[in-house]
């Protein structure tokens, strides 16, 4: 048990170890694109930026509005635009030049001026600005160019942002503005960046030009297919080491930053962890072996020892008992085995005691439904006594409590007709109204689709005592009661209303909370209460259904009851 887990850890460890280190070197990495990838478009921006601050000046617009015109362009103005190109190379180094050019090939620029007379619109430079209007267009080692700069830097060393001027009355390109930005800039941000001891991260345009790039062999052995997707992440194989490249593009210059790390430094991270391990994992299972020898003989005696006893339980012995002393796990588990076999024996001579005081409880309860039987049959006399005597009254109030009688014991069944409830309730109310007699009125009403419907007997009796001893008798004057028996929603619903006192909220939700509370059954509840109906329905057929009450003062209480539409006892 101990080598397994050991040999597991031993071989997925490693594994593991090395695709976490990966993983975290992966996401390192791509945060350090994101982050490269943003202030390379900071600066670029900055510098469209730039091209939009020259283009918007008077002077610069004066100069590239001039063509044809067969007056000079001022002097003056020239200065000034001219002073406008120098503030702005000034306040920002990582500016080379900035050239404007006119569509009428008419150059303006401190720093950057034509090496021969060959119109510099026909530069492939200017031509894409052209080709491309509105965007801002960038140029890495801008190579083979009609044009020299007073700083002396070589092609290498800028990154040309150009950017077509239209005229945006008439539509027409008025020229074009070039700024060489320095990639001094690009490597400041790239000294900040390290992957690793072996890694680097470069730059890559459009077509696989090199942007920028540490001095690096590697750099030029990664080809232009592995990066055919704007983001990609994969392993590739280089002089003979596997090397991860993560490349990510940006949708605004085009370009791409480029991560490349070799694996093998992850590896040997994993190298030392693999080495650690072993060490780890062979002085524990010396020290297993070696508690092994001493501990197995104790406690496998008095294990197999109690699993003896048990399988002698099994068979339904139950006298047996674990002689154990120990103090240890085993000997509590022995103790605990002893309990349970006295518990067992507990538990059978119990259900054996509950066995015969059912069947006595049977016999009494057969016993005792012979009295209600005389009773009825009893009534029945009397009612036929009093009806020759023409005493109608006695009749019927007789008469419904012979129906009470019969619908309440209904030969034993829990499950009644609709029709048979509706009944007993009937006699119910008939011997309350006798009772009281004008404090009070009913009505029934039952639809037809569900009086063939099956419900648990004595469920609504409750509610309509309820009703008139709690509503009807405490109120002023005449109060009325009404019983419904309908169909809504796929279930039966019996419904007892009354135009009594009703009942405050706090007495409300007071009845509302006893209802989810569980009652012991006992001797000191009488009959079946409002809680019995709800608890009955609840536990017969589940908590969707029972008892909903709705009251306000002074204006009664109507009970729902929510009962399963059932066709048939069962």
């Amino acid at each position: 048990m101990i080598l397994l887990p050991l040999l597991t850890l031993g071989i997925l460890g490693p594994y593991i170890s090395a695709r976490t280190i990966e993983s975290e070197a992966t996401s390192h990495t791509v945060q350090l694109i994101r982050q490269v990838t943003r202030n390379i478009e900071f600066y670029v921006r900055q510098t469209e930026s730039i091209i939009s601050i020259v283009d918007a000046n008077p002077d610069v617009q004066a100069f590239m509005s001039f063509q044809g015109s067969s007056q000079p362009f001022s002097p003056r103005a020239q200065a000034a635009a001219r002073q406008l190109l120098k503030s702005i190379s000034d306040a920002h180094p990582e500016i080379a030049g900035i050239l404007v050019v006119s569509a009428d090939n008419r150059p303006l620029s401190n720093e950057i001026q034509p090496i021969t007379r060959d119109p510099l619109t026909d530069e492939s430079w200017y031509r894409k600005a052209v080709d491309n209007q509105g965007t801002v267009q960038l140029l890495p080692r801008p190579i083979g160019r009609n044009l020299r700069s007073s700083h002396e830097y070589s092609a290498d060393e800028v990154v040309s942002i150009v950017k077509a001027v239209v005229d945006p009355g008439s539509g027409q390109v008025r020229g074009v503005v070039l700024i060489d930005m320095r990639l001094k800039v690009v490597e400041a941000i790239f000294d900040d960046m390290t992957i690793g001891l072996g890694g680097f991260l470069f730059i890559e345009a459009p077509g696989g030009a090199i942007v920028y790039t540490p001095v690096n062999p590697i750099v030029y052995r990664v080809r232009d297919e592995w990066l055919d997707t704007p983001r990609t992440s994969s392993v590739r194989r280089i002089k003979g080491e596997d090397y991860q490249i993560v490349s990510q593009g940006s949708d605004y210059t085009q370009w791409k930053t480029i991560g490349v790390f070799p694996l093998n430094e992850i590896m040997s991270q994993v190298s030392t962890i693999r080495y650690y391990s072993l060490i780890i994992a062979g002085v524990t299972v010396l020290v297993a072996l070696i508690v092994a020898v001493f501990f197995t003989s104790g406690i496998a005696r008095p294990v197999i020892e109690l699993r003896s006893l048990m399988k002698e339980a099994e068979e339904g012995n139950l006298g047996v008992r674990f002689e154990g002393r120990q103090e240890d796990e085993i000997g509590y588990l022995g103790k605990s085995f002893n309990t349970m076999i006295e518990e067992v024996q507990k538990l059978i001579d119990m259900v054996y005691r509950e066995q015969q005081s059912k069947r006595e409880a049977e016999l009494k309860t057969l016993q005792e439904q012979i009295k209600p039987h005389f009773l009825y049959n009893t009534l029945d006399t009397i009612q036929w006594m009093a009806q020759e005597h023409g005493a109608q009254d006695i009749v019927k109030v007789v008469g419904a409590l012979t129906s009470l009688f019969r619908i309440g014991l209904s030969r034993g069944k829990e499950m009644i007709r609709v029709a048979d409830e509706m009944e007993h309730v009937r006699s119910y109310l008939i011997i309350q109204k006798a009772r009281y007699e004008d404090k009070f009125d009913f009505t029934l009403s039952t639809d037809d689709e569900v009086l063939s419907c099956m419900v648990l007997k004595l469920t609504l009796q409750p509610l309509v005592e309820n009703a008139i001893y709690h509503g009807i008798k405490e109120r002023r004057g005449h109060g009325f009661v009404r019983v419904e028996a309908l169909r809504r929603d796929g279930m039966l619903v019996l419904r007892v209303s009354d135009d009594g006192v009703g009942m405050t909220p706090a007495k409300l939700e007071e009845v509302r909370a006893l209802l989810s509370v569980v009652h012991p059954h006992g001797a000191g509840l009488e009959g079946y209460g409002v809680h019995n109906v709800h608890e009955r329905i609840q536990l017969s057929f589940g908590t969707r259904y029972g008892l909903r009450f709705e009251s306000a003062p002074d204006r009664g209480t109507t009970v729902e009851i929510l009962h399963p539409l059932l066709t048939s006892e069962e």
